[in-house]
């Protein structure tokens, strides 16, 4: 069974909890996303994931989806018009207080679903300490590091398309097509990372970067090729691994 949080009563989730259930949170991000796309681009993809993610699950599966964290850690697009950003420090104190609520409910497994590039750090400090202070199984699925759809993003995009490129654009043309202007989008170019082949804002050896470093309106990648359609195949890829790392987390022993 899937249940929201919200939407159950205290003895009834304690009910839940005697079954073992995995607890589900989306952590997602308000920021500038370029001349076009919305501030809310983050959360509209984390949430988009989790519900095409919840229609492929087992039904048999115990699983609670927490309320989602929508402001994360933003700080490389704060001097952005409408980003909105917590401290590093105040982001992992707060994933933390959600965790130990969680666990204090009597639920140890939690999957966290990532579609913010700035959540991969704090993620990784708060689970860890709700593994030693709580015994949580935490399990931290970002998106973006899971199996790609093959054929579908070249290489070069995959790798500098990061902020408001094809990827997160077809997405979105998909989930909130409404909310996507490419009137006066302008595709960023490479520049010197073109002779880059270990270099780069991610991948196998990161400099950190601010939104301003990646292109004049603060983007990475070429969006010009994004379609619905192709939103379509990539929420439905990502949806069934994610239902995967809940399978998966939901069959591993308690710590």
């Amino acid at each position: 069974m899937i249940y929201d949080w919200q939407a159950l009563s205290a003895p009834e989730l304690a009910a839940v909890a005697e079954r073992d259930p995995v607890a589900v949170l989306v952590l997602g991000a308000i920021e500038q996303h370029g001349t076009h796309l919305p501030l809310g681009t983050d959360l509209i993809i984390g949430e988009g994931l989790q519900a095409a993610m919840l229609s492929v699950l087992d039904p048999a599966l115990e699983v609670v989806c927490l309320p989602s964290l929508a402001v994360g850690a933003s700080d490389e697009h704060a001097n952005f018009s409408g980003t909105l950003s917590l401290p590093a420090s105040l982001a992992i104190a707060t994933l933390e207080a959600y965790g130990k609520c969680v666990a204090q409910a009597g639920i140890n497994r939690l999957v966290l679903i990532n579609s913010h590039g700035g959540n991969k750090a704090i993620m990784d400090l708060a689970a860890l300490t709700l593994r030693q202070q709580f015994n949580m199984r935490v399990v931290k699925a970002t998106y973006t590091r899971l199996p790609p759809l093959e054929g579908a993003i070249d290489a070069q995009e995959l790798r500098y398309g990061l902020h408001g490129g094809l990827l997160e654009t077809a997405m979105m043309q998909y989930l909130a097509p409404t909310t996507v202007n490419l009137d006066n989008y302008q595709a960023a170019p490479l520049g010197a990372l073109e002779n880059c082949r270990l270099v780069g804002p991610e991948g196998a050896a990161a400099f950190a970067w601010l939104a301003e470093d990646l292109s004049q309106h603060g983007v990475a990648g070429d969006a010009r090729q994004a379609t619905s359609a192709l939103g379509e195949r990539l929420v439905q890829h990502y949806a069934e691994h994610l239902a995967t790392v809940i399978t998966e987390t939901a069959r591993l022993p308690a710590f």
